[in-house]
């Protein structure tokens, strides 16, 4: 039986924050950004819009809430292109020649990455379109 101490020992371990991890974790999180900026014209084009839609919050003056609303979708736009990204970079590593399945996996990885974009651009048009609406009327 593994004593008390044992499992405290190991909880402590556990928790200790290892600072030479934390910063490479940073790095390579910094590495991936940019590789991913270097190599996904869509990424670039999410950016743009997310960009549009900060100075459109603005310039309209969403609420809190409406704010809150587009930067977590924002973020999960970009967050989905990230990922659609990796899938891409492991199936092209698994399967450097043609195969249905890997053209099937980046398919699905891709059509996640719309689904999240037109949700959010309906989600955005109901937040903005009232807004432009009362600005251009009054």
């Amino acid at each position: 039986m593994v004593s008390e101490e044992k499992i405290r020992k190991k909880v402590k371990k556990k928790l200790k924050i290892d600072n030479k991890r934390l910063v490479n974790s940073f790095k390579y999180a910094k590495e991936g950004i940019i590789q991913s900026y270097k190599g996904e014209q869509n990424l670039k084009i999410h950016t743009f819009i997310a960009i549009l839609v900060i100075i459109f919050g603005f310039f309209l003056k969403i609420s809190y809430l409406e704010w809150l609303v587009c930067l977590v979708l924002i973020g999960l736009v970009l967050m989905a292109e990230f990922f659609n990204t990796a899938i891409e970079y492991v199936v092209d590593l698994a399967s450097p020649k043609i195969h249905p399945l890997a053209k099937a996996a980046k398919d699905t990885a891709s059509a996640g990455v719309l689904m999240m974009a037109i949700i959010s651009a309906i989600i955005g048009l109901v937040i903005f379109i009232p807004k432009i609406i009362t600005y251009i009327g009054g």
